[in-house]
């Protein structure tokens, strides 16, 4: 498996977005993702009933179990999250709260819809990175872009640490790509 990056630039990010609105289903998942700390996994596992109650209106957060950690998670949905879902899910629901929010065209033999497989969701966001020129980008790029900006924004590395269920600070680091040049940057502009 090919190793992935950030999306460090927000405007690439803004462009990627412009490129994926074509696609509601592929511009909630980016959206989704950026916006949580959740694995590609996870995010293919959601449902409508995951996002919203009975009456339609969205939660104030995400809640899952995730697939990997078993854990319970809860993560607040931003507005930008909250602006894409409510427009999906005016022009996509059919009425069932089981089906995935992220459909595939296939169903299983009681026709029941099936959500996008993980090879779908690297493909889509990695199709999109090359329009853009951009390198070493996947669908687990979501969950470090996330990491990344929460990090430059000035996120403790402990949170971040805790919200991915790495081992350590370090382990983040390294996860979100924050290389030796940056942190020679950091050391440089102190320069006490």
């Amino acid at each position: 498996m090919e190793f992935v990056e950030p999306i460090r630039d927000r405007n690439k990010i803004a462009a990627m977005k412009k490129l994926l609105a074509g696609s509601p289903r592929d511009y909630l998942l980016f959206t989704i993702g950026i916006n949580t700390a959740y694995r590609v996994s996870d995010l293919l596992s959601m449902r409508y009933s995951d996002v919203m109650d009975s009456n339609g209106k969205l939660f104030p957060h995400f809640k899952l179990r995730e697939t990997k950690t078993k854990k319970n998670s809860k993560v607040s949905m931003t507005k930008g999250v909250q602006k894409a879902l409510t427009d999906y899910i005016k022009d996509n629901y059919k009425g069932n709260p089981d089906d995935y929010l992220f459909q595939s065209r296939k169903r299983d033999k009681d026709g029941n819809s099936q959500p996008i497989n993980r090879k779908s969701a690297w493909r889509i966001i990695q199709e999109a990175a090359e329009q853009l020129g951009e390198k070493n980008i996947g669908s687990h790029s979501l969950r470090k872009t996330f990491a990344y900006h929460a990090y430059q924004n000035g996120t403790d590395i402990v949170l971040l640490q805790d919200m991915l269920n790495h081992s350590s600070p370090s382990v983040t680091l390294r996860y979100i790509g924050i290389t030796q040049d940056e942190k020679d940057r950091v050391v440089q502009a102190l320069d006490l």
